[in-house]
């Protein structure tokens, strides 16, 4: 079996991490990166990824420019949470007639959310003959493809409830200002009705892949968003919040079916949380309850489900997919190079 050629294409610390994996994966081939920063551009892919050894490949600014030159049969796309973002990139890669698998919380289950960009995915990586998918921890994982399997062992399905709460000092720093840590609670509003990137991305998505899974029409989806406030200094290995500012979020999304609340997804992030944990119940016959003390950690589950995921990608028939209907992935340990 030949080796997968891989280019990472967003060199920030999920994509940097996804990197580490795939390094150490026999049978897949890390052949470059692609970076916008000035500070990683140019520089040995090696000592962006903080290996005790270079690895001989270059890290470019362009991604049509290191498609060109490294001839990928998959790339890994790291680098925004917008899927209007994302998309010259998409396109650029997918008229290289190559297979995406991209962290991308807005391509998790963009057929709700964005019709026209989905449907646009689709025709071209049909054409490009490659499939393209979008995952990791949440969405992707903990909040709709898990609670998903769940229900396979239903006869019938009534409600589904999921709560995500995590202690944010143990996650990285672009995860804490995405929720609003440090910022006055006037700061957090502003950011949050306008484009300041300041909420967690994929409920709505999520509840709709849930829902289509289920057979649901759905009424409509919600999306509400409050700051928490601390009540004593916290601090975490980056910043450090005062009594009085925002230490995190609280954000419910929920689907209506039917005049009533069918799907709810509650997610909590913030700084000096007691308690990180994962919980998700199935109202129906039977009704299930499974919940996971500590919670799935983010960055490292995200990372290792792209790199999972990478052998179903490549197996999968062209077009745009989601966790929903792709096979379902498990730990790929990899495979011997030949």
């Amino acid at each position: 079996m030949s080796s997968t050629r891989v280019l990472h294409v967003g060199l920030g610390p999920i994509g940097v991490a996804i990197l580490k994996q795939v390094a150490a994966r026999p049978g897949l081939k890390i052949v470059g990166g692609v970076d916008i920063d000035p500070a990683k551009a140019g520089r040995d892919l090696g000592d962006i990824a903080g290996t005790n050894r270079r690895l001989g490949l270059r890290v470019y600014d362009n991604t049509a420019k290191a498609l060109k030159a490294c001839k990928p049969d998959i790339v890994v796309l790291c680098t925004s949470s917008s899927l209007k973002k994302v998309m010259p990139e998409i396109e650029t890669i997918l008229k290289s007639r190559t297979a995406i698998v991209s962290t991308t919380e807005e391509l998790s289950y963009p057929g709700y959310t964005h019709i026209r960009q989905a449907r646009q995915i689709d025709a071209l990586a049909k054409k490009a003959k490659v499939a393209v998918l979008g995952t990791g921890v949440n969405p992707g994982f903990v909040m709709d493809a898990l609670p998903i399997a769940l229900t396979a062992v239903c006869e019938r399905v009534d409600r589904v409830l999921v709560d995500r709460v995590q202690d944010a000092r143990m996650r990285r720093l672009p995860f804490q200002q995405k929720i609003g840590a440090g910022l006055t609670t006037e700061q957090f509003q502003k950011n949050v009705e306008g484009d300041g990137g300041v909420r967690h991305v994929g409920l709505t998505e999520s509840i709709a892949m849930i829902a289509d899974s289920l057979g649901w029409t759905l009424d409509r989806i919600t999306d509400d968003i409050q700051p928490k406030l601390a009540t004593v200094t916290i601090s975490s290995e980056f910043l450090a919040v005062d009594p009085g500012y925002v230490c995190g979020i609280v954000q419910d999304g929920v689907g209506y079916r039917k005049g009533k609340p069918a799907i709810r997804l509650h997610f909590e992030a913030y700084l000096g949380a007691p308690e990180s944990y994962d919980s998700i119940k199935i109202e129906g016959s039977p009704s299930l309850s499974v919940n996971i003390p500590g919670g799935i950690q983010g960055d490292v589950a995200t990372a290792s489900i792209v790199v999972n995921s990478i052998p179903k990608v490549l197996g999968s028939s062209p077009g745009l997919h989601a966790m929903s209907n792709v096979a379902l992935p498990s730990f790929f340990p990899g495979s011997a190079r030949s």
